[in-house]
Protein backbone atom coordinates (compact mmCIF):
# COMPACT_ATOMS: atom_id res chain seq x y z
CA UNK A 1 0.00 0.00 0.00
CA UNK A 2 1.36 3.44 -0.88
CA UNK A 3 1.97 5.90 1.90
CA UNK A 4 -0.84 8.39 2.37
CA UNK A 5 1.79 11.17 2.45
CA UNK A 6 2.74 10.53 -1.19
CA UNK A 7 2.13 13.65 -3.32
CA UNK A 8 -1.13 13.73 -5.19
CA UNK A 9 0.56 14.90 -8.40
CA UNK A 10 4.07 15.89 -9.42
CA UNK A 11 4.87 19.37 -7.98
CA UNK A 12 5.37 20.70 -11.50
CA UNK A 13 1.83 19.64 -12.37
CA UNK A 14 0.12 21.35 -9.43
CA UNK A 15 -0.83 24.55 -11.33
CA UNK A 16 -2.48 22.41 -14.02
CA UNK A 17 -4.30 20.31 -11.44
CA UNK A 18 -5.57 23.40 -9.59
CA UNK A 19 -6.77 25.00 -12.82
CA UNK A 20 -8.58 21.81 -13.83
CA UNK A 21 -10.02 21.57 -10.31
CA UNK A 22 -11.50 25.08 -10.66
CA UNK A 23 -12.88 24.26 -14.11
CA UNK A 24 -14.53 21.06 -12.92
CA UNK A 25 -16.02 22.83 -9.91
CA UNK A 26 -17.81 25.35 -12.13
CA UNK A 27 -18.65 22.54 -14.56
CA UNK A 28 -20.43 20.78 -11.69
CA UNK A 29 -22.49 23.90 -11.04
CA UNK A 30 -23.54 24.05 -14.69
CA UNK A 31 -24.76 20.44 -14.55
CA UNK A 32 -27.10 20.98 -11.58
CA UNK A 33 -28.28 24.56 -11.73
CA UNK A 34 -31.13 23.88 -14.19
CA UNK A 35 -32.52 21.08 -12.05
CA UNK A 36 -32.25 23.23 -8.93
CA UNK A 37 -34.21 25.99 -10.66
CA UNK A 38 -36.78 23.61 -12.15
CA UNK A 39 -39.64 24.37 -9.70
CA UNK A 40 -39.24 28.12 -10.33
CA UNK A 41 -38.88 27.62 -14.10
CA UNK A 42 -42.08 25.56 -14.20
CA UNK A 43 -43.91 28.23 -12.21
CA UNK A 44 -42.56 31.34 -13.98
CA UNK A 45 -42.48 30.02 -17.54
CA UNK A 46 -45.62 27.85 -17.27
CA UNK A 47 -43.81 24.85 -18.78
CA UNK A 48 -45.20 21.32 -18.61
CA UNK A 49 -43.09 18.42 -17.37
CA UNK A 50 -42.69 17.34 -21.00
CA UNK A 51 -41.31 20.73 -22.09
CA UNK A 52 -38.91 20.77 -19.15
CA UNK A 53 -37.76 17.26 -20.02
CA UNK A 54 -37.18 18.30 -23.63
CA UNK A 55 -34.96 21.21 -22.55
CA UNK A 56 -32.97 18.89 -20.29
CA UNK A 57 -32.82 16.28 -23.05
CA UNK A 58 -31.49 18.75 -25.63
CA UNK A 59 -28.70 19.69 -23.24
CA UNK A 60 -27.88 16.04 -22.64
CA UNK A 61 -27.89 14.88 -26.27
CA UNK A 62 -25.48 17.68 -27.21
CA UNK A 63 -23.36 16.83 -24.20
CA UNK A 64 -22.96 13.15 -25.04
CA UNK A 65 -22.46 13.80 -28.76
CA UNK A 66 -19.65 16.26 -28.19
CA UNK A 67 -18.07 14.22 -25.41
CA UNK A 68 -17.58 11.49 -28.01
CA UNK A 69 -16.28 13.99 -30.58
CA UNK A 70 -14.01 15.50 -27.94
CA UNK A 71 -12.25 12.15 -27.49
CA UNK A 72 -11.00 12.44 -31.07
CA UNK A 73 -10.54 16.21 -30.96
CA UNK A 74 -7.99 15.85 -28.15
CA UNK A 75 -5.87 13.61 -30.38
CA UNK A 76 -5.90 16.28 -33.09
CA UNK A 77 -5.90 19.52 -31.09
CA UNK A 78 -4.70 18.56 -27.64
CA UNK A 79 -6.56 19.10 -24.35
CA UNK A 80 -5.89 22.84 -24.02
CA UNK A 81 -7.66 23.94 -27.20
CA UNK A 82 -10.46 21.45 -26.59
CA UNK A 83 -10.98 22.74 -23.06
CA UNK A 84 -10.91 26.42 -24.03
CA UNK A 85 -13.40 25.78 -26.82
CA UNK A 86 -15.69 23.99 -24.39
CA UNK A 87 -15.54 26.75 -21.79
CA UNK A 88 -16.23 29.47 -24.34
CA UNK A 89 -19.16 27.58 -25.87
CA UNK A 90 -20.76 26.86 -22.49
CA UNK A 91 -20.31 30.51 -21.48
CA UNK A 92 -22.18 31.64 -24.59
CA UNK A 93 -25.12 29.36 -23.88
CA UNK A 94 -25.31 30.32 -20.21
CA UNK A 95 -25.22 34.02 -21.08
CA UNK A 96 -28.58 33.83 -22.85
CA UNK A 97 -30.32 30.83 -21.23
CA UNK A 98 -33.73 31.63 -19.67
CA UNK A 99 -33.71 35.16 -21.08
CA UNK A 100 -37.09 34.29 -22.61
CA UNK A 101 -39.71 31.65 -21.68
CA UNK A 102 -39.85 30.45 -25.28
CA UNK A 103 -39.21 26.66 -25.16
CA UNK A 104 -37.53 26.44 -28.57
CA UNK A 105 -34.98 29.15 -27.76
CA UNK A 106 -34.13 27.48 -24.46
CA UNK A 107 -33.88 24.06 -26.12
CA UNK A 108 -31.27 25.46 -28.51
CA UNK A 109 -29.40 27.27 -25.74
CA UNK A 110 -29.50 24.19 -23.54
CA UNK A 111 -27.95 22.24 -26.42
CA UNK A 112 -25.24 24.89 -26.82
CA UNK A 113 -24.38 24.56 -23.13
CA UNK A 114 -24.23 20.79 -23.62
CA UNK A 115 -21.72 21.13 -26.46
CA UNK A 116 -19.38 23.05 -24.18
CA UNK A 117 -19.94 20.65 -21.28
CA UNK A 118 -19.02 17.69 -23.48
CA UNK A 119 -15.66 19.20 -24.44
CA UNK A 120 -14.93 20.20 -20.84
CA UNK A 121 -15.78 16.71 -19.56
CA UNK A 122 -13.42 14.79 -21.82
CA UNK A 123 -10.57 17.32 -21.66
CA UNK A 124 -10.47 17.42 -17.86
CA UNK A 125 -10.78 13.64 -17.46
CA UNK A 126 -8.06 12.96 -20.03
CA UNK A 127 -5.71 15.52 -18.50
CA UNK A 128 -6.29 14.23 -14.97
CA UNK A 129 -5.44 10.68 -16.03
CA UNK A 130 -2.15 11.95 -17.47
CA UNK A 131 -1.35 13.84 -14.28
CA UNK A 132 -1.91 10.68 -12.22
CA UNK A 133 1.54 9.22 -12.92
CA UNK A 134 1.23 6.70 -10.06
CA UNK A 135 -2.14 5.40 -11.33
CA UNK A 136 -3.53 5.66 -7.79
CA UNK A 137 -6.93 7.04 -8.77
CA UNK A 138 -6.65 9.74 -6.08
CA UNK A 139 -6.39 12.71 -8.50
CA UNK A 140 -9.47 11.48 -10.38
CA UNK A 141 -11.48 11.05 -7.17
CA UNK A 142 -10.54 14.53 -5.98
CA UNK A 143 -11.17 16.05 -9.39
CA UNK A 144 -14.70 14.66 -9.35
CA UNK A 145 -14.92 15.95 -5.78
CA UNK A 146 -14.49 19.39 -7.32
CA UNK A 147 -17.47 18.62 -9.53
CA UNK A 148 -19.47 17.84 -6.39
CA UNK A 149 -18.37 21.10 -4.74
CA UNK A 150 -19.69 23.06 -7.70
CA UNK A 151 -22.86 20.98 -7.79
CA UNK A 152 -23.48 21.97 -4.15
CA UNK A 153 -22.55 25.64 -4.45
CA UNK A 154 -24.77 26.29 -7.49
CA UNK A 155 -28.07 25.28 -5.87
CA UNK A 156 -27.01 27.00 -2.62
CA UNK A 157 -26.40 30.23 -4.52
CA UNK A 158 -29.72 29.84 -6.30
CA UNK A 159 -31.47 29.17 -2.99
CA UNK A 160 -29.95 32.33 -1.54
CA UNK A 161 -31.11 34.34 -4.53
CA UNK A 162 -34.65 32.96 -4.22
CA UNK A 163 -34.76 33.59 -0.47
CA UNK A 164 -33.67 37.18 -1.04
CA UNK A 165 -36.36 37.69 -3.68
CA UNK A 166 -33.80 38.51 -6.38
CA UNK A 167 -33.87 37.56 -10.06
CA UNK A 168 -32.86 33.88 -10.22
CA UNK A 169 -31.81 34.25 -13.87
CA UNK A 170 -28.81 36.31 -12.74
CA UNK A 171 -27.18 33.08 -11.51
CA UNK A 172 -26.79 31.94 -15.12
CA UNK A 173 -25.23 35.24 -16.14
CA UNK A 174 -22.71 35.01 -13.32
CA UNK A 175 -21.78 31.47 -14.34
CA UNK A 176 -21.24 32.61 -17.93
CA UNK A 177 -18.74 35.21 -16.72
CA UNK A 178 -16.89 32.63 -14.62
CA UNK A 179 -16.67 30.18 -17.54
CA UNK A 180 -15.26 32.92 -19.77
CA UNK A 181 -12.71 33.87 -17.12
CA UNK A 182 -11.56 30.26 -16.72
CA UNK A 183 -11.10 29.96 -20.49
CA UNK A 184 -8.57 32.79 -20.27
CA UNK A 185 -6.82 31.18 -17.27
CA UNK A 186 -6.46 27.84 -19.06
CA UNK A 187 -4.61 29.55 -21.91
CA UNK A 188 -1.74 30.29 -19.51
CA UNK A 189 -1.57 26.90 -17.76
CA UNK A 190 0.69 24.00 -18.76
CA UNK A 191 -1.49 20.95 -19.50
CA UNK A 192 -0.38 17.48 -20.64
CA UNK A 193 0.07 17.17 -24.38
CA UNK A 194 -0.32 14.41 -26.95
CA UNK A 195 3.08 13.14 -28.09
CA UNK A 196 4.33 10.38 -30.34
CA UNK A 197 4.02 6.81 -29.07
CA UNK A 198 6.88 5.60 -26.90
CA UNK A 199 8.30 9.03 -26.13
CA UNK A 200 8.49 10.72 -22.78
CA UNK A 201 5.59 12.81 -21.62
CA UNK A 202 5.70 16.48 -22.37
CA UNK A 203 3.89 19.37 -20.87
CA UNK A 204 2.67 22.49 -22.59
CA UNK A 205 4.00 25.80 -21.40
CA UNK A 206 2.03 29.03 -21.49
CA UNK A 207 3.14 29.75 -25.03
CA UNK A 208 1.84 26.43 -26.24
CA UNK A 209 5.22 24.83 -26.96
CA UNK A 210 6.37 21.54 -25.53
CA UNK A 211 8.47 21.48 -22.40
CA UNK A 212 10.40 18.33 -21.52
CA UNK A 213 8.87 16.12 -18.86
CA UNK A 214 9.58 12.75 -17.39
CA UNK A 215 7.48 9.68 -16.95
CA UNK A 216 7.13 7.49 -13.94
CA UNK A 217 8.79 4.13 -14.61
CA UNK A 218 6.70 1.95 -16.83
CA UNK A 219 4.18 4.65 -17.74
CA UNK A 220 3.56 6.31 -21.06
CA UNK A 221 2.04 9.58 -19.96
CA UNK A 222 1.09 11.84 -22.84
CA UNK A 223 1.24 9.29 -25.64
CA UNK A 224 -1.23 9.24 -28.47
CA UNK A 225 -3.77 6.41 -28.54
CA UNK A 226 -2.31 3.55 -30.58
CA UNK A 227 -4.64 0.70 -29.65
CA UNK A 228 -6.38 -0.45 -32.86
CA UNK A 229 -10.15 0.22 -32.71
CA UNK A 230 -11.01 -3.42 -33.47
CA UNK A 231 -9.06 -4.51 -30.39
CA UNK A 232 -10.96 -2.08 -28.21
CA UNK A 233 -14.23 -3.51 -29.48
CA UNK A 234 -13.18 -7.03 -28.55
CA UNK A 235 -12.90 -6.21 -24.86
CA UNK A 236 -16.05 -6.51 -22.68
CA UNK A 237 -14.71 -3.74 -20.43
CA UNK A 238 -14.98 -1.30 -23.34
CA UNK A 239 -18.71 -1.95 -23.83
CA UNK A 240 -19.51 -2.41 -20.14
CA UNK A 241 -17.98 0.98 -19.35
CA UNK A 242 -20.44 2.53 -21.83
CA UNK A 243 -23.37 0.77 -20.16
CA UNK A 244 -22.12 1.52 -16.65
CA UNK A 245 -21.96 5.26 -17.30
CA UNK A 246 -25.19 5.10 -19.30
CA UNK A 247 -27.08 3.92 -16.23
CA UNK A 248 -25.04 5.89 -13.72
CA UNK A 249 -25.18 9.35 -15.29
CA UNK A 250 -28.84 8.85 -16.14
CA UNK A 251 -29.60 8.00 -12.52
CA UNK A 252 -27.29 10.63 -11.01
CA UNK A 253 -28.43 13.58 -13.10
CA UNK A 254 -32.01 12.30 -13.14
CA UNK A 255 -32.21 12.34 -9.35
CA UNK A 256 -30.33 15.65 -9.21
CA UNK A 257 -32.59 17.31 -11.79
CA UNK A 258 -35.89 16.06 -10.35
CA UNK A 259 -35.40 15.67 -6.58
CA UNK A 260 -36.35 19.31 -5.90
CA UNK A 261 -39.63 19.04 -7.83
CA UNK A 262 -40.24 15.57 -6.34
CA UNK A 263 -40.14 16.98 -2.80
CA UNK A 264 -42.30 19.97 -3.76
CA UNK A 265 -44.97 17.79 -5.39
CA UNK A 266 -44.91 14.81 -3.00
CA UNK A 267 -43.87 16.22 0.39
CA UNK A 268 -45.26 19.77 -0.05
CA UNK A 269 -41.73 21.14 0.37
CA UNK A 270 -41.41 24.96 0.00
CA UNK A 271 -40.34 26.01 -3.49
CA UNK A 272 -37.91 28.58 -2.09
CA UNK A 273 -36.06 25.88 -0.14
CA UNK A 274 -36.27 23.07 -2.70
CA UNK A 275 -32.96 23.94 -4.36
CA UNK A 276 -31.21 22.95 -1.12
CA UNK A 277 -32.24 19.33 -1.73
CA UNK A 278 -30.02 19.27 -4.81
CA UNK A 279 -27.16 20.55 -2.67
CA UNK A 280 -27.88 17.82 -0.09
CA UNK A 281 -27.62 15.15 -2.79
CA UNK A 282 -24.32 16.56 -3.97
CA UNK A 283 -23.08 16.92 -0.41
CA UNK A 284 -23.29 13.13 -0.25
CA UNK A 285 -21.23 12.90 -3.43
CA UNK A 286 -18.71 15.35 -2.02
CA UNK A 287 -18.39 13.34 1.20
CA UNK A 288 -17.59 10.22 -0.80
CA UNK A 289 -15.29 11.79 -3.37
CA UNK A 290 -13.15 13.54 -0.78
CA UNK A 291 -13.55 10.93 1.94
CA UNK A 292 -12.69 7.81 -0.08
CA UNK A 293 -9.19 9.00 -1.16
CA UNK A 294 -8.42 9.88 2.48
CA UNK A 295 -10.09 7.05 4.40
CA UNK A 296 -9.92 4.18 1.91
CA UNK A 297 -6.50 4.92 0.46
CA UNK A 298 -5.24 1.94 -1.49
CA UNK A 299 -8.63 0.24 -1.64
CA UNK A 300 -9.49 -1.59 -4.86
CA UNK A 301 -11.39 0.57 -7.30
CA UNK A 302 -13.40 -2.34 -8.71
CA UNK A 303 -14.76 -3.45 -5.33
CA UNK A 304 -15.62 0.08 -4.20
CA UNK A 305 -17.43 0.62 -7.50
CA UNK A 306 -19.81 -2.26 -6.79
CA UNK A 307 -20.45 -1.56 -3.10
CA UNK A 308 -21.08 2.15 -3.51
CA UNK A 309 -23.34 1.49 -6.50
CA UNK A 310 -25.40 -0.88 -4.34
CA UNK A 311 -25.70 1.81 -1.66
CA UNK A 312 -27.00 4.31 -4.21
CA UNK A 313 -29.54 1.83 -5.55
CA UNK A 314 -30.90 0.96 -2.09
CA UNK A 315 -31.15 4.64 -1.11
CA UNK A 316 -32.95 5.68 -4.30
CA UNK A 317 -35.32 2.73 -3.90
CA UNK A 318 -36.13 3.83 -0.35
CA UNK A 319 -36.66 7.42 -1.49
CA UNK A 320 -39.04 6.25 -4.21
CA UNK A 321 -41.05 4.11 -1.78
CA UNK A 322 -41.44 7.05 0.62
CA UNK A 323 -43.38 8.85 -2.09
CA UNK A 324 -46.20 6.34 -1.74
CA UNK A 325 -46.47 6.72 2.07
CA UNK A 326 -48.46 9.36 4.01
CA UNK A 327 -46.53 12.60 4.48
CA UNK A 328 -45.32 12.91 8.08
CA UNK A 329 -42.39 14.47 9.92
CA UNK A 330 -40.69 11.07 9.85
CA UNK A 331 -41.01 10.72 6.08
CA UNK A 332 -39.50 14.20 5.72
CA UNK A 333 -36.49 13.28 7.88
CA UNK A 334 -36.08 9.87 6.24
CA UNK A 335 -36.32 11.46 2.80
CA UNK A 336 -33.56 13.95 3.58
CA UNK A 337 -31.32 11.18 4.88
CA UNK A 338 -31.92 9.04 1.80
CA UNK A 339 -31.14 11.97 -0.51
CA UNK A 340 -27.74 12.29 1.19
CA UNK A 341 -27.08 8.53 1.07
CA UNK A 342 -28.06 8.44 -2.61
CA UNK A 343 -25.37 11.00 -3.31
CA UNK A 344 -22.84 9.15 -1.16
CA UNK A 345 -23.51 5.93 -3.07
CA UNK A 346 -23.05 7.72 -6.40
CA UNK A 347 -19.86 9.42 -5.28
CA UNK A 348 -17.08 7.19 -6.57
CA UNK A 349 -18.84 5.57 -9.54
CA UNK A 350 -17.70 7.88 -12.33
CA UNK A 351 -14.08 8.38 -11.21
CA UNK A 352 -13.72 4.65 -10.52
CA UNK A 353 -14.93 3.75 -14.03
CA UNK A 354 -12.56 6.29 -15.62
CA UNK A 355 -9.63 5.05 -13.52
CA UNK A 356 -10.35 1.42 -14.45
CA UNK A 357 -10.51 2.40 -18.14
CA UNK A 358 -7.15 4.14 -17.89
CA UNK A 359 -5.67 0.92 -16.51
CA UNK A 360 -7.38 -1.33 -19.07
CA UNK A 361 -6.57 0.72 -22.18
CA UNK A 362 -3.34 2.68 -21.55
CA UNK A 363 -2.72 3.10 -25.30
CA UNK A 364 -6.20 4.37 -26.15
CA UNK A 365 -7.32 6.34 -23.14
CA UNK A 366 -8.95 9.27 -24.91
CA UNK A 367 -11.03 7.03 -27.20
CA UNK A 368 -12.01 4.64 -24.40
CA UNK A 369 -12.96 7.49 -22.06
CA UNK A 370 -14.79 9.33 -24.84
CA UNK A 371 -16.82 6.22 -25.66
CA UNK A 372 -17.70 5.56 -22.01
CA UNK A 373 -18.57 9.20 -21.39
CA UNK A 374 -20.81 9.07 -24.45
CA UNK A 375 -22.73 6.31 -22.70
CA UNK A 376 -23.16 8.65 -19.77
CA UNK A 377 -24.41 11.37 -22.05
CA UNK A 378 -26.95 9.06 -23.69
CA UNK A 379 -28.24 8.19 -20.22
CA UNK A 380 -28.37 11.87 -19.28
CA UNK A 381 -30.53 12.46 -22.36
CA UNK A 382 -32.88 9.50 -22.18
CA UNK A 383 -33.54 9.27 -18.45
CA UNK A 384 -34.83 12.82 -17.77
CA UNK A 385 -36.91 12.67 -20.94
CA UNK A 386 -38.39 9.35 -19.86
CA UNK A 387 -38.95 10.74 -16.40
CA UNK A 388 -40.77 13.79 -17.73
CA UNK A 389 -42.99 11.66 -19.99
CA UNK A 390 -43.90 9.31 -17.13
CA UNK A 391 -44.47 12.22 -14.74
CA UNK A 392 -46.73 13.90 -17.27
CA UNK A 393 -48.82 10.79 -17.82
CA UNK A 394 -48.62 8.85 -14.53
CA UNK A 395 -47.49 11.38 -11.96
CA UNK A 396 -44.09 12.27 -10.56
CA UNK A 397 -44.13 9.38 -8.04
CA UNK A 398 -44.21 6.79 -10.83
CA UNK A 399 -41.60 8.68 -12.82
CA UNK A 400 -39.19 8.93 -9.92
CA UNK A 401 -39.63 5.24 -9.06
CA UNK A 402 -38.11 4.27 -12.43
CA UNK A 403 -34.72 5.43 -11.13
CA UNK A 404 -34.77 2.62 -8.57
CA UNK A 405 -35.10 0.05 -11.36
CA UNK A 406 -32.32 1.64 -13.36
CA UNK A 407 -30.20 1.68 -10.20
CA UNK A 408 -30.39 -2.12 -10.11
CA UNK A 409 -29.19 -2.25 -13.72
CA UNK A 410 -26.39 0.18 -12.83
CA UNK A 411 -25.14 -2.08 -10.03
CA UNK A 412 -25.26 -5.24 -12.12
CA UNK A 413 -23.33 -3.54 -14.92
CA UNK A 414 -20.77 -2.22 -12.42
CA UNK A 415 -20.22 -5.76 -11.17
CA UNK A 416 -19.66 -6.99 -14.72
CA UNK A 417 -17.21 -4.17 -15.44
CA UNK A 418 -15.28 -4.87 -12.23
CA UNK A 419 -14.80 -8.52 -13.16
CA UNK A 420 -13.89 -7.74 -16.77
CA UNK A 421 -11.43 -4.98 -15.82
CA UNK A 422 -9.73 -7.19 -13.25
CA UNK A 423 -9.17 -9.91 -15.85
CA UNK A 424 -7.95 -7.47 -18.51
CA UNK A 425 -5.45 -5.77 -16.20
CA UNK A 426 -4.16 -9.15 -15.00
CA UNK A 427 -3.92 -10.56 -18.56
CA UNK A 428 -3.61 -7.71 -21.09
CA UNK A 429 -4.76 -8.50 -24.61
CA UNK A 430 -1.99 -9.06 -27.08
Amino acid sequence: MKAITAPLVDPRDRPAFLALFAVFMVFGTSMTIIGAALPRILADFNWSYLVAGTVLGANAIAYFSFTFIGGYLISAWGPKRTLVLGLATAATGLLFFAATPDPLVNILLGALIGVGQGFVEIAVNWSTLRLDRAHSGRPMNLMHGAFAVGAILGPLALGGVLQAGLDWISVYRGMAAIFAGLAVVVLFVALPVVTAPGTNAARTNAAGTNAPGTNAPGTNVGTTPTEPPHRLGRQPAYWLSFLALFFYVGVELGVSNWVAQYFVAVFAYPVTASALLVSLFWAGLLAGRFGVPLLAHGARQDMMLVWFSALATLSITGLSLLGFLPVTAMTHVAGLGLVFLSGLGCSIFYPAVITLLGMCFPLAQSRAIGFAATGGGVGAFLFPFLMSALAQGWGIRAGFATYAGFGVAMTLTAAGLAVSARRLVAHPAS
